[in-house]
């Protein structure tokens, strides 16, 4: 790391948590798990918290450069709405200040699941067959007729499993899909895989690499919210237990997805093993991953040999260097 972090003052790491989002109360416990994580003897901690009608304690940041000398690195812990999707993203490039984490573009991507998958066909990357429809759509049986039930039923712009339902008739194909628009305009229904669920955590900018893939084993019929953060019976392997080609496949495609939504500092690839055809899936990327006791991204870079304190390091590290890249771009004539 350059010099800039090592000089005789604690770098200020301001941290955003909270937010006007479904994942909130993932978003505090995932904070708590960085700020604990952050080095006194290396950094100073200010405390951003959002609440969910998203009031700013103690104060906004202003989208304004120079008006926070008092903050050199931001460091976004907003899952969901309003803090993965690009918006936060915009409000610190505004206010000129280095961040981890990706940037809007690669944000506003990754959070919609559609354009997610629209980036990775056009890369020729394997998705699951899907069929989109909005809240408004009144047709929804007629529109998913290619796909063969048992069919997912997913808001096109969340994260942590909200509003996932599984639709295995037509009935329950439109309880779904009413369940899914109470949390979005735009819905994504994919195909069924009967198989293995499977995450890769990727790390870097320019040069990114890939962990060694984690395999979910859920306590329900998939991991969804309940299961990820209230039952507490879900199993992981760390690593999965899977042939050398595949974890290789895995981490290639984390990498490729990574780079095909132009995603820096840190994402998750997560993905599905078809039982019957060995086929792999990227099925979606998370560009804030949950940072909780029990989150996967910093387990995977703990068995490669990062702890989480020097994971934390590393993606501070990163925000620096991206903005230092950012500097030789001229914004006016």
């Amino acid at each position: 790391m350059e010099g800039e972090f090592y000089n005789s003052m604690k770098l200020r790491v301001a941290v955003l948590y909270g937010g006007r989002s479904s994942e909130h109360e993932v978003s505090v416990r995932s904070a708590k798990a960085v700020m604990d994580g952050l080095d006194p003897a290396r950094y100073e901690k200010i405390e951003y918290f959002i609440d969910k009608e998203g009031k700013w304690n103690p104060r906004p940041i202003l989208p304004e450069p120079g008006a926070q000398p008092g903050i050199d690195v931001v460091f976004p812990v907003l899952h969901g709405t309003f803090g993965e999707d690009g918006a936060i993203q915009g409000l610190l490039e505004l206010a000129g200040l280095p961040y981890v984490g990706a940037g809007v573009l690669a944000s506003s991507v990754s959070m919609d699941k559609e354009m997610t998958k629209r980036v990775c066909k056009e890369r020729m990357l394997p998705i699951v067959d899907y069929v989109t429809v909005t809240r408004d759509n009144q047709d929804v049986a007629d529109a998913c007729c290619c796909l063969p039930f048992p069919m997912f039923v997913k808001p096109a712009n969340l994260g942590s499993s909200v509003g996932i339902s599984k639709a295995r008739n037509a009935e329950e194909l439109k309880t779904a899909v009413a369940f899914a628009a109470r949390y979005d305009r735009k819905i994504i229904v994919e195909r069924a895989i009967a198989g293995r669920e499977l995450e890769c955590a990727v790390l870097g900018n320019e040069t990114p690499v890939a962990s060694l893939p984690c395999e979910i084993l859920p306590s329900r019929e998939f991991y969804d919210y309940e299961d990820k953060y209230l039952l507490d019976r879900a199993e992981t392997k760390v690593p999965a237990d899977l042939p050398a080609g595949t974890t290789e496949e895995v981490r290639r495609l984390a990498v490729e997805c990574y780079r095909a939504v132009e995603c820096e500092g840190m994402g998750r690839v997560d993905f599905l093993l078809e039982a019957a055809t060995g086929q792999l899936y990227i099925n979606e990327i998370n560009t804030i991953p949950g940072f909780t006791s029990i989150s996967m991204y910093p387990k995977m870079w703990e068995h490669c040999g990062m702890t989480f304190a020097a994971l934390i390091d590393r993606l501070i590290e990163l925000a620096l260097e991206r903005h230092r890249r950012q500097k030789a771009t001229r914004f006016t004539r």
